[in-house]
């Protein structure tokens, strides 16, 4: 009779892998968190975490292409383009040729995203916060430090 792969005994670094003791499990776990806490916050206002990071890339450079757009965020077209039909329907954006070049379509803020400048990034704070009680500023900074690290490690 053979023993069943629980009852095993793994190497460390194999342990280290399976869920829900891997890195990336417990990365993906948070993530899912932090998501669906935001998304509890961001539903009265008919926001999703996707419009956030959307509105994020337009708050830092408006006017942007749609590619650019998905470039940044690293996302397929097709589910981008339904995430701005969505955000044009509520009259947070509003899509324009580009005048050099007609083919590219460039996405700029309404007064309606403008002004989710001053409500969203207040509730983002407070959901990170949260999430970092008891980590100093230094771990903090080592941590997106070491994400930024692995993110470039894998790209």
């Amino acid at each position: 009779m053979t023993s069943s792969p629980a009852k095993q005994k793994l190497p460390k670094e194999w342990q280290e892998v399976l869920a829900p003791h891997g890195l990336g499990y417990r990365i993906k776990l948070l993530s899912q968190l932090l998501s669906r806490k935001f998304q509890e916050r961001l539903e009265p206002l008919g926001l999703t975490p996707f419009h956030w990071v959307v509105l994020c890339c337009l708050w830092e450079e408006d006017g942007l292409a749609t590619s650019s757009i998905s470039e940044k965020l690293q996302q397929v077209g097709g589910t981008l383009t339904g995430v701005l039909d969505r955000m044009e329907e509520r009259g947070l954006i509003r899509r324009e040729r580009d005048s050099q070049d007609r083919r590219i379509w460039r996405i700029w803020l309404t007064d309606a995203g403008k002004q989710l400048h001053e409500v969203l990034p207040p509730i983002a704070v407070e959901i990170r916060d949260s999430a970092l009680v008891g980590i100093s500023s230094s771990e903090r900074q080592q941590f997106s430090d070491l994400l930024d690290q692995m993110i470039a490690n894998i790209s």
